[in-house]
């Protein structure tokens, strides 16, 4: 039988750090169990949750969202476990209040407390901390939308733009998550299909297509994490038809933090 990975997070007090794994890493890690484990400061050890019991607390969320920002059943990102970052906090105990969940292929430059900082500068209403999209990615995939409406900031670069997530790197305020109206009237099937139907938005890459169609009508719901938490190092759509515009995206300036190196991307050495 096919297994999923294992996903683990160690906690610092009230608060975690999950690992997500990557193609090459699924692919690694097929005889492993379908559990995904959590180090919580106070339980004494390591707890386990089987995937797909998760899942099913979630599916209504999980089924909708894999229909409408996976390339199909069989794909990489089609996997539940993509999904449940959405709705962690309906499935994690209320003790625990945040999360940080990261790519395995991503490579730390800092101390990740330093990360966790980063809660302390949410704005009041938001719920997840994330990075932009260095990549033209939502411009292609919002082409239709972009068309029927010149001169909007949806799919436009930084600093003006709103060019989407990359979900790499997230923080997860699961006790403002669970308290926000808004964030929870959108997981309702009915919610999020509306808003893609707005958008004309069929994504394929799991949950950083829920948080970017999202922040496009509520930018409110995030706070931006600077690039230097998430430099992405995938190059992809450079080659692919956005040469002339690719720098807009990818730049980022300042010391490194965590480098990302997506698209199976060499990650520099120190």
């Amino acid at each position: 039988m096919a297994r999923r990975p294992v996903t683990g997070t160690a906690a610092a007090g009230a608060a975690g750090v999950m690992v997500r794994p990557q193609p090459c890493a699924l692919a690694a890690a097929a005889a492993l169990a379908v559990l995904c484990a959590f180090y919580y400061a106070g339980s004494g050890g390591i707890v386990f949750h089987d995937v797909d019991v998760l899942t099913e607390k979630l599916l209504p969320v999980v089924e909708t969202m894999q229909r409408l920002f996976s390339a199909g059943s069989g794909t990489y990102y089609s996997d539940s476990i993509f999904f449940l970052s959405l709705a962690m906090h309906r499935v994690m105990p209320k003790e625990i209040s945040r999360i940080i969940q990261v790519d395995l292929d991503v490579e730390y430059r800092t101390n990740i407390r330093e990360l966790f900082e980063e809660f302390d500068n949410f704005p009041e209403g938001a719920v997840i901390g994330i990075a932009h999209e260095m990549q033209p990615v939502y411009r292609h995939i919002l082409w239709q939308y972009r068309k029927e409406h010149p001169g909007t900031r949806v799919g436009e670069p930084p600093p003006d733009g709103m060019p989407g997530f990359n979900s790499g790197v997230l923080l997860l305020d699961l006790e403002a998550m669970r308290h926000s109206d808004l964030y929870n009237r959108l997981l309702d099937p009915g919610a999020i299909q509306q808003l893609a139907n707005k958008f004309h938005f069929k994504g394929h890459l799991g949950d950083q297509d829920f948080f970017s169609l999202v922040g496009m009508e509520h930018p409110e719901l995030f706070h931006i994490l600077d690039c230097t938490w998430n430099r992405q190092l995938c190059t992809w759509w450079r080659e692919h038809g956005y040469s002339e515009i690719f720098d807009r995206y990818f730049r980022c300036d300042g010391h490194i933090k965590i480098y990302h190196g997506n698209c199976n991307t060499p990650i520099p050495e120190e």
